[in-house]
């Protein structure tokens, strides 16, 4: 049996859990290939994760497999990425590949610190910052 990796990335409220294994260079998403996942814009994401671990694994000796739920589109997608970057790092056991994409965007290895803002008393189910509508006449 071969050597298997899994990581996870998060994103607001989407989370992605990836497998990475030795393959033919199949890349899953949710048991749907890379090459027609969609919004395109999601695709390059996930690609760009992929692009900078190139020089350090060769990426046609490898199956990921990545299950994502939770979140929207975008938000998906970088959680992709993340658990993707996460586990290439991890299979590779590469300092210059984590140093790499700490060096292009940080949030790819150490997640994303924003929080969402707290809800205040009164209208909290409308949002933090709302406010009751006045009328002036």
């Amino acid at each position: 049996m071969g050597k298997i990796v899994h990581s996870s990335g998060k994103r607001k409220r989407a989370i992605a859990r990836s497998t990475v294994k030795e393959g033919k260079g199949n890349i899953r998403i949710n048991s749907i290939p890379l090459e027609i996942f969609q919004p395109e814009l999601a695709r390059d994401k996930i690609r760009l994760a992929l692009m900078l671990a190139s020089d350090y694994v060769d990426l046609n000796k490898i199956n990921i497999d990545v299950n994502v739920k939770g979140g929207g589109a975008i938000g998906q997608a970088d959680a992709i990425a993340s658990s993707i970057a996460r586990a290439l790092v991890e299979w590779t056991g590469s300092d210059d590949l984590l140093s790499k994409y700490q060096e292009y965007d940080r949030t790819m290895i150490a997640g994303d610190h924003r929080l969402t803002e707290p809800h205040k008393p009164s209208q909290s189910s409308k949002g933090p910052r709302h406010k009751r509508q006045k009328s002036y006449r």
